[in-house]
């Protein structure tokens, strides 16, 4: 027997429509079922690329890609790293000194808390500063600049004065060392022009105050104290493995930390969100599967008939089963080459038409595709399509010849 045969007989029996209303529509349901479900996974996974997308370019910018902090201590003096062994390395791309601390910020009768983050000049480069300032400002002095995030500024709410520059804020930051007494100040203050107002991600929007690190220096009474280094590496590093030269060459005292690491819960919710996702929708592609089972076994009770006069004309229990089974491959097919067809053509049309846009925004809801998704949804729609198709033709086939409903020529 033409291997062929069973996969032209099992075509046949397809796209064959004549009195089989009730067939028919248990077949296109179980195709649409089938290409929905593939056509949502591809969207959903494509969005949530997206997001983690747009999250790490969010954040990505501000935060650098490798941190050296101390790991008993909240300050180290900058002497007990060598820094000019450290820009030796070559996938270094620069560096910053930091200095970070947690202060009040008062304008008027308002006062809030802030994360004051004091760097070099070489900071704003790394972070692109000037693209992620408001109202069109630039920084020009690149000794003395303070710049707070947009959130800072609402919840100050920091007016232009009559030369159209920001309003002054004071700082105010804990003395350290300092037994509290009745009448003794707890604090250092210090007056300080606003340059810009930043504006990068909601977290760092709401809480922190960028100024230079003299500034910050002279505040806190820190001589040659800082509180990390930031490190910015070249395109195409791996980055883990430049973590571990790094952390071998600080040694135990220090540690290294990337940017996932410092931004782990974010990075974690949205892979986390990712795997339910897809979890999700693999049970709502079981449930369709059950028209697919539903579909094979009406088709195989209404071919009996023809079954009996295809085992006499010499087709064996294989050839039988091979029939089905190329069947419910045939339906899985048409339907998961729909749902990829409906699916992207979805995710083009968000992609270049902006059909959604990020709500409170005029930013289109982001959508990224990788060919690695693709090859991922096929595997997954296509392994459980065979699985179910296989399960229901073993069944039906064996069942019903073991049975002698009919005689199988050996």
């Amino acid at each position: 027997m033409a291997t062929n045969v069973p996969y032209f007989i099992a075509k046949r029996y397809l796209f064959s429509w004549k009195k089989r209303n009730a067939i028919n529509l248990i077949t296109a349901i179980s195709v649409i079922g089938i290409a929905i479900t593939t056509a949502a996974l591809v969207i959903l996974i494509s969005a949530f690329n997206g997001i983690e997308h747009m999250i790490d370019r969010m954040y990505s910018e501000f935060d650098t890609d490798l941190t050296i902090l101390p790991v008993n201590t909240k300050t180290f003096n900058i002497a007990q790293l060598n820094v000019t062994k450290l820009k030796q390395v070559k996938e270094i791309q620069s560096t910053s000194q930091m200095i970070e601390e947690l202060v009040i910020l008062k304008n008027g009768d308002r006062w809030v808390n802030a994360k004051l983050m004091g760097v070099d000049s070489n900071f704003l480069a790394m972070a692109n500063m000037n693209k992620h300032l408001l109202h069109n400002r630039k920084i020009t002095d690149y000794t003395n600049f303070i710049l707070p995030g947009a959130g800072l500024l609402e919840k100050l709410q920091i007016q232009f004065d009559q030369d159209n520059n920001y309003e002054p804020i004071v700082f105010f930051a804990p003395k350290r060392k300092l037994t509290i007494r009745p009448g003794k100040n707890p604090f250092y203050t210090e007056n300080a022009s606003v340059s810009a107002i930043m504006n990068f991600n909601r977290e760092v929007n709401m809480e922190v105050v960028v100024c230079h690190i003299d500034f910050a220096a002279n505040l806190l009474q820190y001589e040659e104290e800082i509180s990390s280094i930031l490190i910015d590496l070249k395109d195409d590093c791996n980055s883990d493995e430049i973590k571990r030269k790094i952390q071998e060459l600080v040694g135990p005292t220090f540690q290294v930390r990337s940017r996932y690491e410092k931004n782990e819960l974010i990075f974690k919710t949205s892979k986390s969100e990712k795997v339910i996702v897809i979890c999700i929708l693999v049970f709502v592609f079981i449930l369709a599967a059950f028209n697919l089972i539903a579909s094979l076994t009406m088709l195989f009770v209404e071919k009996k008939k023809n079954i009996m006069t295809l085992v006499g004309m010499g087709l064996t229990q294989k050839n039988i089963f091979a029939v089905f089974f190329y069947e419910g491959l045939l339906l899985s097919l048409i339907g998961l080459i729909l749902g990829l067809f409906l699916g992207y053509s979805v995710s083009m049309a968000q992609i270049y038409g902006s059909l959604l846009v990020l709500p409170g925004t005029s930013e289109p809801f982001p959508i990224n595709l990788k060919l690695s998704d693709g090859l991922f949804i096929l595997a997954l729609v296509g392994g459980l399509s065979v699985v179910f198709s296989l399960t229901t033709v073993v069944f039906l086939v064996k069942n019903n010849f073991s049975r002698g409903i009919f005689k199988a020529k050996s």
